[in-house]
């Protein structure tokens, strides 16, 4: 008497078709402004060699992961809001989940090495060139891929093990895991907090580990109030900017069980299209050297 679900029903962002032609026009303006606002900044940073610091290494391995991170949600959501056509298949649902946590969670890894990166060019700016060589930061991002890949394997196992046999209506615009952990057939608890444990966890460690470099940061500027250190603050004040439109949203949305409260698909907006709008805004804006650049 078993069935499996052989595909999911993403009803979206509305039923209305004047609404639906709405977001299309508005979230074809944001993905495009996603993409070429970050391409802009690897270019920049790529060919001008003024911009050769591991604070703009970071910043162009950042834009790089806002690409992949909009281009796993957008595009599918985009074709949806214009055709209508709200399915999709059981195993391209699952590729979703995956590569969703696999960047989303790579990028809360990078923005934690960024913040490391800000404190030690004001803590320890004597010892800062020898600290962040090109050889560690760039094991510094392999080991944000590898965390990366870690968490979201992890949840897509679990999710895997789950039977679908019953519902196969999804609420919300792609495939996530605490809407799709609500259509198992089966009795889902432990998995449930596992997931709470695992997503939820990694964004407020990261979170806090961040707000701990700024409070640190903050007390060296405060001792030593000097034009260098206000520029530095300067930087960390957009990083803040970005670390408050992607954690805040995705802390409120993963730290606690599917079955606790009810998934708002417009929160997840922010996390999955907002904040990698807002990345090349906020940096060029905030950055006389790449402003200058392009």
């Amino acid at each position: 008497n078993f069935s499996r679900v052989t595909e999911f029903i993403l009803l979206g962002l509305s039923d209305t078709r004047e609404l639906q032609l709405l977001f299309f026009t508005l979230f074809l303006l944001a993905y495009t402004m996603v993409l070429l606002g970050n391409l802009l900044i690897m270019v920049t940073v790529r060919t001008d060699p003024k911009l050769s610091s591991p604070m703009y290494f970071f910043l162009c391995q950042l834009s790089f992961i806002d690409i992949c991170y909009t281009s796993v949600t957008a595009p599918r959501m985009l074709v949806a809001l214009l055709s209508g056509h709200k399915a999709i298949a059981f195993e391209g649902c699952m590729a979703q989940l995956f590569f969703l946590h696999f960047v989303g969670s790579s990028e809360m890894f990078l923005l934690t090495v960024m913040a490391f990166d800000r404190y030690t060019a004001i803590c320890r700016p004597l010892h800062y060139t020898a600290i962040m060589a090109r050889r560690a930061c760039w094991a510094l991002v392999t080991a944000c891929w590898l965390g990366g890949f870690t968490h979201s394997i992890v949840q897509t196992v679990l999710t895997l093990q789950l039977p679908f046999c019953g519902p196969n209506t999804i609420h919300s615009y792609f495939c996530d895991i605490l809407p799709v952990v609500r259509l198992a057939c089966a009795d889902t608890t432990l998995t449930e907090w596992l997931m709470a444990s695992n997503s939820g966890l990694i964004s407020l460690g990261c979170f806090l580990v961040l707000v701990a470099s700024y409070a640190l940061i903050l007390a060296k500027v405060r001792a030593h109030l000097v034009r260098g250190h206000w520029k530095a603050l300067s930087t960390c004040a957009s990083h803040v900017m970005v670390v408050t439109l992607l954690f805040v949203p995705c802390i409120f949305t993963y730290l606690r069980p599917a079955g606790t409260l009810p998934s708002n698909k417009y929160v997840c907006l922010i996390y999955t299209t907002f904040s990698p709008m807002m990345n090349p805004l906020i940096y060029t804006l905030r950055s006389d050297e790449v402003k200058e650049s392009m």
